[in-house]
């Protein structure tokens, strides 16, 4: 079983359905009309203690329609693309936007923004949709045989997961952009699990995890490695116990950094900034975090995992900053939710097939430091370092954080016992602001990243004195 390549053929042929749809919105009556194409499939390859658990692939193609019939829209979506199947889905749809309220802000850009090229990103790796499924399992098999090997402490496993997405995208307007490109994407996850005997009355089951994703198959970390790493990490927590309530600083591993840096994308984002539901708006150009932070987001650099070659309006996209050495710069737009800020868009639109236009990221990163994180821990006398976060303890409105954590105590700058069971807490302001030492582990596996870092003090709950 082998993924079907997609070929520069394949992008020609979507981006041929695409315009092909256009045009027939149009004879239906759309005044506008805007058409995405997709065509991808996914295979799934997961082994646990040893054995096959789940082996499926599967391949769609869909098509993604909005038309508009003077300011009213509509959104459908369809998996025939026979032209048959498609005048009809125009018919609906334009008989469906008829029926809708009238919204201004919802008209597409002006034809002269659209994207006259499409930059070739190098992101589609052919040996990846060589991979079979027999090979996964073994890829998945080693990395789960690894992690037990490599301890004898650990006694289970939730299994190894090997994966893949290949995908085609195309879109087409009738303000006369027309583009498309594909993309691929490999991972490995390795999920052990370990007894913890430290408390004979109370013994638990403690699970870990370590991964390895890129667009390319030989830049993924060797599966025993990844089992190695994943087996490290799960062991370690053997013994996690609380600490006393206290403030005390907080280092974030890469791991979790990156949702931190997610975090400050949802409420910097221009969706956001017009309902109102951001405690940033008006923030614009002042300072919100230390000088330390500098945020971009950068769609066009080769290979990366959230790289595009233009927007979900069709933009060209560039590379926008986000926070820039601690200072919010204009948060990223849409065309819609630039309209209805009264500026003008990032290109920073995102869409799926089914769906209207929203302001999203690409490869958004938190730039490192020049320090190593070993380097950072010694200049941490004492602290958590947080390895995990719990729960979805964050206001938007007031930007309240209060999160259940897990990690490691840091004493002397050294990482000694495993903690668990304890909430840390601020206000994301003052989260922001109090971030006093970066490092220079960045890794781009994923597409928001950021290095080790380090907050001054927060509020750590656990045990009372």
């Amino acid at each position: 079983m082998s993924g079907a390549q997609l070929t520069e053929a394949t992008v020609k042929e979507l981006c041929d359905v695409a315009q092909l749809a256009v045009e027939l919105a149009k004879k239906a009556g759309a005044d506008h009309a805007e058409v995405m194409v997709r065509d991808g499939t996914e295979l799934t390859a997961k082994v646990r203690l040893g054995e096959p658990e789940l082996v499926q692939e599967a391949g769609s193609r869909a098509l993604g329609l909005r038309v508009l019939v003077g300011a009213k829209r509509a959104v459908t979506y369809t998996s025939d693309l026979r032209r048959e199947a498609l005048e009809a889905l125009c018919a609906e749809s334009v008989a469906l936007a008829q029926l809708a309220e009238p919204d201004e802000y919802a008209l597409p850009p002006d034809p002269a923004q659209l994207a006259k090229q499409i930059p070739d990103l190098d992101l589609y790796d052919p040996a990846v949709a060589e991979v079979e499924a027999s090979w996964a399992l073994r890829e998945a098999k080693n990395g789960e045989a690894a992690a037990q090997r490599h301890d004898k402490r650990v006694t289970n496993s939730e299994g190894a997961t090997w994966s893949r997405v290949l995908g085609a995208t195309a879109f087409a307007t009738d303000g006369g952009f027309v583009g498309g490109y594909r993309g691929s994407y490999a991972s490995l996850v390795v999920e052990p699990l370990c007894d913890d005997t430290t408390d004979p009355e109370n013994p638990k089951k403690r699970n870990g995890y370590w991964w390895t994703a890129n667009r390319f198959l030989n830049q993924l970390e060797v599966a025993e490695a990844v089992g190695i790493e994943a087996a490290r990490r799960t062991v370690a927590t053997i013994g996690s116990r609380k600490v006393e309530t206290q403030e005390c600083a907080i280092v974030f591993d890469p791991e979790v950094a990156r949702s931190i840096v997610g975090t400050i994308f949802s409420v910097a984002n221009g969706s956001s900034f017009w309902r109102k539901s951001s405690y940033l708006v008006g923030r614009e150009g002042t300072e919100i975090a230390s000088k330390l932070v500098t945020i971009i987001d950068d769609p066009l650099i080769p290979r990366a995992p959230g790289s595009r070659p233009f927007d979900g309006d069709g933009l060209a996209v560039r590379k926008n900053m986000v926070v820039e050495r601690g200072v919010l710069a204009p948060v990223l737009c849409d065309v819609y939710s630039a309209r209805k800020l009264g500026r003008q868009s990032t290109a920073s639109a995102g869409r799926g097939i089914g769906g209207n236009p929203g302001p999203t990221t690409s490869n958004l990163i938190m730039q490192p430091g020049e320090m190593s994180r070993e380097e950072l821990l010694e200049q941490t006398g004492r602290g958590l370092y947080v390895t995990a976060l719990m729960g979805f303890g964050f206001n938007p409105v007031t930007g309240d954080f209060s999160r259940g954590a897990q990690g490691f105590w840091i004493e002397g700058g050294e990482l000694t016992y495993p903690v668990s069971e304890v909430t840390i807490a601020a206000n994301f302001d003052q989260i922001l602001k109090r971030i006093d030492l970066v490092a220079n582990d960045l890794n781009m596996r994923s597409s928001t990243a950021a290095p080790t870092f380090r907050v001054s003090h927060m509020t750590l709950a656990g045990t009372s004195k």
